[in-house]
């Protein structure tokens, strides 16, 4: 069993009761940031989005039947208040809770049954190599994405690379993407960057990041970078380092291989997964 379809099984058996990441992380016996990325990339939506998304299909279904009391139904799916939760039903289905409840049937809502997963691949990426690396210092752009929603990580490109030469004392020539801070939702920080040696004089609208020395295990993507999202799947979902180290909660890294073509997207990339450095 995958580790999103573990996850799964854990968020439907407990949706009547309150969940965090953390529990359903625990409950799969990895932590929250390692399945965070697991499940949305291969769910391509966030693990408590899909929560909340299932609670909320549950709770119009319970409003078609008749449930008399909407601030109670509200609260027992995880709403502090009939207005928060009026709100995120509207947004969900385009109607309010009291007009479900009035209709008696959700046949017009697009609800959010619950997934299934297909059977994992046989196919595992190849062993990585275990590196520890840093400290590092890094000058570039910064934007916000959504797992399941990186198309503007392309035209984030486009733009850095149009200032790359306005930085001062690169380290290596060759660009790298961070990402960093991903949040329970899935919206997480991309920086395309570049190393340097120093910060100074960094340009106006560029920013600085500083990322501590830390062990990493270093995985080789060599099909075309606009898939490389399977990838960083299979790692999370399949992958347990041979050292028995968890992912950790710091900044990955995309490093471009030497012979890496912008133009085209081919010549392959290195995805360094933060490991935990206890043990």
């Amino acid at each position: 069993m995958t580790l999103t379809a573990k996850a799964l099984w854990v968020i439907e058996r407990n949706l009547d009761r309150p969940l965090t990441l953390g529990e359903i992380a625990a409950a799969c016996g990895v932590s929250p940031h390692h399945l965070a990325h697991a499940f949305g990339r291969t769910a391509g939506q966030a693990v408590m989005q899909y929560v909340r998304r299932r609670r909320l299909a549950a709770a119009a279904r319970a409003l078609a039947a008749g449930a008399p009391d909407i601030l109670d139904l509200a609260l027992s799916h995880g709403y502090g208040s009939h207005e928060a939760f009026t709100r995120a039903f509207r947004a969900e289905f385009g109607a309010t809770p009291g007009e479900v409840r009035h209709k008696g049937n959700t046949e017009d809502l697009p609800m959010n049954e619950a997934m299934k997963i297909p059977p994992a691949r046989d196919a595992e990426p190849a062993p990585p190599r275990i590196e520890r690396a840093g400290p590092m210092l890094f000058v570039g752009l910064a934007g916000r994405h959504a797992l399941g929603a990186t198309q503007g990580v392309p035209a984030q490109w486009q733009a850095f690379m149009a200032r790359y030469g306005e930085i001062a004392d690169k380290a290596d020539p060759i660009p790298v993407g961070v990402s960093r801070d991903m949040d329970e939702d899935g919206n997480f920080d991309y920086l395309c960057a570049v190393a340097v040696k120093r910060f100074s004089g960094t340009p106006r609208g560029l920013v600085e990041l500083r990322i501590p020395a830390r062990g990493y295990a270093v995985f080789t993507h060599r099909d075309h970078v606009s898939t490389i999202g399977a990838t960083y799947g299979a790692i999370f979902e399949r992958w347990r380092p041979e050292t028995h180290r968890l992912a950790a909660d710091a900044p990955m890294l995309e490093r471009h291989l030497p012979g890496f073509d912008p133009k085209t997207g081919l010549g392959g990339v290195e995805i360094w997964i933060p490991i935990d450095d206890a043990g």
